[in-house]
């Protein structure tokens, strides 16, 4: 029985059995639909049997071709179900390099320079009682549990591999007992044999897998969907090894579903795009969520002439007319992530074009590496991750500082993102390249999203999403935002947590590199540098101050689980604690809690040393997962005059991460910044404007109409400041910034209300009406609490 949890309120459930059954390719064939609000399709699962299950081959040596032939003559009396798409079967003499697209005319282009219950009600689901009845044999059938959410799942079947034409090459030879068994058998076999074909083979892989997509079916099987949860069965079978491992679903998401939001963009235009909810894809199509499920991908995404699809992939891809009014557009990824980092975004998205004069120098740009990290030439050659094709195993992309990039917005945007955003993407990937160096991924998409987007950025494999808040007011804001999601390609993409509450192993280490990064792409001077990291130290000191003494002590410790962080059920099931809590969205106290845990390392061992030290990291986890004590315990064995002054991981444990609120050593450092030159010129420059403005005041005399040119390069504070002093003129700029920047505007809802003034109230209420519709559910949530 499924744990009934409110989706607001508790853990976020990972159901997934990864520990029988662990997904290691998805294809997924997609229909998006605006006028229904719904993503309609196909998705094809390949498994290999999970760590609880694996067993080594003892099949006995015979002829291959003959175990291959005389399985096929089985196939004859078995029942087949073809999936019924606007799509032609593979053909067996079509060469490795055309498969992108499999017979829809597509060709990969890209540079391989190694180049993120309750049972549904009968509408959306087969009325046979064949799919529901598990009574009889659900106690002895194995189940595969799937990851879902809020989809009406239409149907589930086995996929007969066998009956692709050219792959018997991957049957290896056995001797035949019981014939149907043998079958059974050869399937999983040919699937083996797929995903764990050697790295250099991965277009051949990879055309195989499109040609299984329209293999032939091979019989239904029975599924319960669940609230939380996909529950797949077939009759007599009670052990993962023996479950089929290639299976198809047949599947619809539903309008309300939380993974992705339907809206306008900026220009008026529809759109719908995966915006990082709570409940990550789920929700978008059937997976397994937990982050030991690491996975590639293939997509084909069909819809109307005029749109443009991006998404998680290594190929710049182009579209392709199937018909009158409909294109398709397909992406792949052969670097296993999980599936939580998948981003789509469909939209009327306009390219924002490189000027010609500097375009030729955009991509292929080639540095020397620093001699600190030429020193890992020699580490870079083993990888300790499973195989794929690794860019840091290639000598190409080792040199590429610049990888290819493309900028995309809404049309009343581009503009803007051509005047700030496109000349700072190069600047800042560079910068990272020189701090870190290989980039972990071979192309980068920047999209500016619509406004309803609850967050400034979000980083998934080969795509960022930037909030429209970040290009007003000159490039710092634009720059440093762009930086901390670049960071997030090395710290939170090839590089993940194992255990999902520990956040800061991303945020942490993302907001600690992007006063690296920024300061590097603006070329400052050592005292510069210096002068405007203690600046920024100082104001996030006060953040999250503020931060300990208005929320609750549970969401501010970085390790809540502690002991038994990345621990799993015996199936692999677990969950994230807090994970669907709506203000955590909000909350900053992962990224803060982590970066001054990072920088107070890296005062103590010295900055060169520390960024050696992260290198290192880099080269030896990048593609794996991590707990906070793989990172910890490395840099401790790097630094033995750190373990000997009495620094342990035991010690960074009780201090940093196990405990609430602001940390003693930060608490004893506090003061420190107040002696910065750039903090006291800051404070001046604070105290004569808060003066001037009490003169204007006491005059009488109005502002020039010129200073809302000021105040638009720094809406934000001047928001505060308009709410704070009951501003009546500024309620203007107030209601402005709550409907165009969601991103940093929710708690100034909060602010409205708390002064408990008629007209401010009125004003949160107004705003909150124009735009709930297209919030998303936490943050609507937890506006609807301050207002209510």
């Amino acid at each position: 029985m499924e744990t009934q949890l409110d989706p607001m309120k508790d853990d976020l459930p990972l159901m997934a059995n990864t520990s029988h059954m662990l997904v290691k390719h998805y294809i997924l064939d997609l229909d998006v639909d605006f006028k229904s609000k719904v993503i309609e399709g196909i998705i094809v699962l390949f498994f290999e049997t999970g760590s609880q299950y694996r067993r080594s081959s003892s099949t006995g040596k015979g002829d291959c071709r003959s175990q291959f032939d005389e399985t096929c003559k089985m196939r004859a009396s078995e029942p087949c179900h073809v999936p019924v798409t606007n799509v032609s079967a593979c053909s067996s003499k079509m060469e490795y390099n055309d498969f992108a697209v499999c017979g829809k005319g597509e060709e990969d282009t890209s540079d391989k320079n190694g180049n993120h219950s309750n049972k549904e009600q009968a509408s959306g689901i087969p009325s046979s009682k064949n799919c529901y009845d598990i009574e009889d044999h659900g106690n002895k059938d194995f189940l595969l549990v799937l990851d879902c959410c809020d989809l009406s799942v239409l149907k589930v079947e086995e996929v007969d591999v066998a009956a692709v034409s050219g792959i018997e090459k991957f049957t290896r030879s056995a001797k035949l007992t019981d014939v149907s068994k043998d079958l059974e058998n050869l399937r999983n076999q040919i699937v083996h044999e797929l995903v764990t074909l050697p790295a250099d083979r991965w277009k051949e892989q990879l055309y195989y897998f499109t040609c299984c997509r329209q293999a032939p079916g091979c019989g239904e099987l029975l599924f319960t969907a669940g609230t939380w949860s996909l529950e797949i069965r077939k009759s007599g079978i009670q052990t993962p090894t023996d479950f089929p491992h290639a299976i198809r679903i047949w599947y619809k998401t539903k309008p309300e579903g939380k993974s992705v939001t339907w809206t306008m963009d900026q220009s008026g235009r529809p759109c719908v795009y995966t915006m990082g909810s709570p409940i990550n894809n789920r929700a978008l199509f059937p997976c397994q969520e937990p982050p030991v499920a690491l996975s590639t991908w293939q997509a084909s995404v069909r819809t109307a002439a005029g749109f443009v699809v991006l998404m998680s992939g290594e190929n710049s891809a182009e579209p392709v007319q199937l018909q009158e009014g409909i294109l398709s557009w397909y992406y792949y990824v052969t670097m296993p992530m999980p599936a939580s980092t998948f981003t789509i975004a469909v939209g009327c998205w306009q390219e924002v074009k490189q000027p010609s004069v500097t375009a030729s120098i955009q991509t292929n740009t080639e540095f020397s590496l620093p001699p600190s990290q030429a020193d890992f030439r020699c580490n870079e050659e083993i990888c300790g991750h499973v195989e794929y094709p690794c860019r840091f195993q290639n000598p190409a992309a080792r040199l590429q500082a610049v990888i290819p990039y493309r900028v995309f917005a809404p049309r009343c945007l581009m503009e803007r993102c051509e005047e700030c955003l496109l000349q700072l993407i190069p600047q800042c990937l560079s910068a990272a390249y020189t701090t870190l160096g290989t980039h972990p991924f071979s192309r980068l998409d920047v999209l500016i999203v619509p406004s309803n987007f609850s967050s400034l950025g979000m980083a998934s494999p080969h795509i960022i999403f930037l909030s429209q808040s970040v290009l007003p007011g000159g490039s710092h804001l634009c720059g440093t935002r762009l930086c901390h999601e670049i960071a997030h390609a090395w710290f939170g993409l090839a590089i993940g947590a194992r255990d999902w509450t520990e956040e800061w192993l991303s945020e942490g280490f993302a907001t600690f590199l992007e006063d690296i990064f920024w300061a590097r792409a603006q070329q400052l001077s050592h005292d510069e540098v210096k002068g405007q990291q203690e600046l920024k130290a100082l104001l996030r000191w006060r953040r999250l101050r503020d931060e300990v003494q208005n929320s609750e002590e549970e969401l501010q410790v970085l390790r809540p689980k502690k002991e038994s962080t990345g621990e799993l059920s015996e199936s692999g099931a677990s969950v994230v604690k807090y994970g669907l809590k709506a203000e955590k969205i909000f909350m900053q106290v992962h990224y803060l809690k982590g970066y001054f845990l990072l920088r107070s390392l890296a005062r103590n061992i010295g900055e060169a040393s520390y960024l050696t030290c992260l290198r290192k990291f880099v080269h030896k986890f990048h593609g794996q997962l991590v707990l906070s004590q793989d990172f910890l315990s490395m840099l401790l064995e790097d630094t033995p005059e750190q373990k000997q002054s009495g620094l342990t991981v035991e010690s960074i444990f009780q201090n940093w991460l196990d405990t609430s609120g602001i940390p003693k050593p930060l608490l004893e450092e506090g003061e420190t910044w107040k002696e910065c030159q750039l903090v006291q010129q800051v404070s001046g420059e604070v105290t004569k404007w808060i003066q001037t403005n009490q003169r204007i005041r006491k005059s009488g005399k109005k502002k020039r109409k010129q200073d809302g040119v000021i105040f638009q390069k720094v809406r934000h504070r001047w928001c505060e400041l308009v709410v704070k002093h009951k501003y009546v003129p500024g309620y203007g700029d107030v209601e402005t910034f709550l409907r165009e920047d969601q991103a940093m505007g929710v708690y100034l809802y909060g602010e409205l209300m708390v002064n408990e003034d008629v007209k401010q109230q009125e004003l949160a209420h107004k705003c909150f009406a124009a735009a709930q519709e297209h919030m998303d559910a936490s943050s609507a949530k937890v506006v609807a609490e301050m207002l209510f």
